[in-house]
């Protein structure tokens, strides 16, 4: 059976002062982990909002173990990419 890991990551951009702001953040953090890992990615809420972001990372994998190295991987290197405006991740699994 396949695993499935999605990794939920919220940011908190207080640097941003608009959407173009915000985006920009966005999209060269997702353009770097899906360049790195082989991942899909995509901000999942508050598109409306230009200093808060909801991002989900999603990785199959016939190995549990595996997928959970990858996106703990892509946790880490989120981490050293934006540092502190990571505000929480959450690890899910999808049955």
């Amino acid at each position: 059976m396949a695993a499935i890991g999605v990794l939920t990551m919220e940011l908190r951009i207080e640097t941003s002062h608009s959407l173009k702001d915000k985006r920009h953040v966005v999209k060269s953090l997702k353009d770097k982990l899906r360049q790195r890992h082989n991942i899909s990615i995509a901000e999942i809420d508050y598109q409306d909002q230009w200093q808060h972001a909801l991002m989900a990372a999603v990785t199959v994998s016939s190995s549990r173990q595996f997928a959970e190295q990858v996106l703990r991987a892509v946790e880490q290197e989120a981490y050293e990419l934006v540092g502190e405006i990571l505000t929480s991740t959450t690890l899910e699994w999808v049955d």
